[in-house]
């Protein structure tokens, strides 16, 4: 994620908090900064794709990014970069199925894209994985994946949500310093 001195954080903060815990009843304060954390994260590019294959080159398809998070029979070289990789296919399917729900139309699908089922069960699973990693360092940071998991579904909701809200208020949404 990026440092809370991303210039774009407290607007996403207070995009966030407005559609999830004004609108859904998300009142979970750990939610509400991780989302609008990723959609600092996300606003570079090319953090969408930071997941590499062996050579280095950006992997672009669930089903890549699934095997690499596969320890035992995929490309993932320690349980710690399965959880890396799995928290990876989590944040993407919540961004692209909340933000860009459009790319997943059938004329991709028929392109080899996910569908957006797919997508939606690859991102619960995958954060239901991370809880799993409930020791050390990522004991802390638990919980919040197992309830990003289970609410998978109102968390995209609740994201586009903010994309409808900033797809009606365009221009006059961005704060001064991003104009």
């Amino acid at each position: 994620m990026q440092s809370e001195s991303h210039p774009l954080e407290p607007f996403f903060q207070q995009m966030v908090r407005n559609s999830y815990a004004g609108k859904l009843g998300i009142n979970d304060a750990a939610i509400t900064n991780y989302v609008a954390g990723l959609l600092c994260e996300f606003s570079e590019a090319d953090k969408l794709y930071q997941v590499r294959d062996e050579r280095g080159k950006p992997i672009l398809t669930l089903e890549e990014m699934i095997q690499a998070a596969d320890p035992i029979h995929g490309t993932a070289t320690s349980f710690d970069a399965e959880r890396r990789v799995r928290k990876h296919i989590g944040d993407y399917a919540l961004f692209v199925s909340g933000m860009y729900p459009e790319s997943m139309d059938p004329y991709r699908r028929r392109h080899g894209q996910q569908s957006y089922e797919e997508l939606v069960s690859a991102g619960k699973e995958s954060y239901y994985i991370v809880s799993q990693f409930d020791i050390e360092e990522y004991a802390d940071e638990a919980p919040m994946f197992r309830r990003l998991a289970g609410w998978f579904d109102r968390c995209i909701y609740g994201l586009r949500l903010v994309r409808e809200e900033l797809t009606q208020n365009k221009p006059a949404c961005l704060p001064a310093r991003v104009n």
